[in-house]
């Protein structure tokens, strides 16, 4: 299987980090009060604005002043570095495809995510792709794990199957068809299951 995977809160732990920092912009660059509250109903990766009501600007002036700090400090979730190498060493293919921005002011996002992926075999890297479902179909990817719901619904409604990794901002969401995994063993499980359907 030719397998996609997302870095940000589905295979590395961002949305810490993210409102850590986040939170700092918002209560001492802006004077504003921090978080909103909104977790568990974000069904993109679009969430800072929803979360704190920043305009394009301000998101901006974000990213050049902590997406480094906050791409730095991500740790793996649980499991998931075992399970890909599983995976691979099984004979899938695993394709990293994530929205992270580039361009970013003293933040070479290639090289920091090049050194975290590092202790993980894989065959590709493809960076800052809002459109996962273009960039799955000219891969050939067969199945994806993804934390957004928007792109999973995407991907399932143009024959790419999805799951969805559970997190604290898309908890509390109806995903319908959409499978939830909660961590990187049911992960390994559903692939498993899903290539033996595929196989028949």
């Amino acid at each position: 299987m030719r397998i996609g995977i997302d870095i940000d809160d589905t295979t590395m732990i961002t949305v810490k980090s993210m409102l850590k920092y986040a939170d700092i912009y918002d209560v001492e660059v802006l004077g504003k009060s921090g978080i909103n509250g909104n977790m568990g109903l974000i069904q993109n990766r679009y969430y800072l604005k929803a979360l704190y009501g920043w305009n394009q600007e301000e998101k901006m002036d974000f990213f050049n002043k902590y997406y480094k700090n906050v791409l730095e400090e991500c740790e793996f979730m649980p499991g998931a570095i075992d399970v890909i190498k599983k995976l691979k060493n099984e004979g899938n293919e695993i394709y990293f495809i994530t929205a992270r921005l580039i361009g970013i002011q003293n933040c070479d996002t290639e090289t920091i995510t090049k050194k975290s992926l590092q202790v993980i075999p894989y065959d590709k890297l493809i960076l800052h792709t809002p459109d996962k479902l273009k960039a799955s179909k000219e891969n050939n990817i067969d199945v994806f794990i993804e934390d957004s719901y928007d792109t999973c619904k995407e991907l399932t409604e143009n024959g790419i199957k999805s799951y969805l990794m559970t997190s604290k901002m898309n908890e509390n969401i109806e995903t319908g068809e959409i499978e939830r995994v909660h961590n990187w063993t049911e992960v390994y499980e559903k692939l498993k299951d899903f290539s033996k359907i595929s196989n028949k």
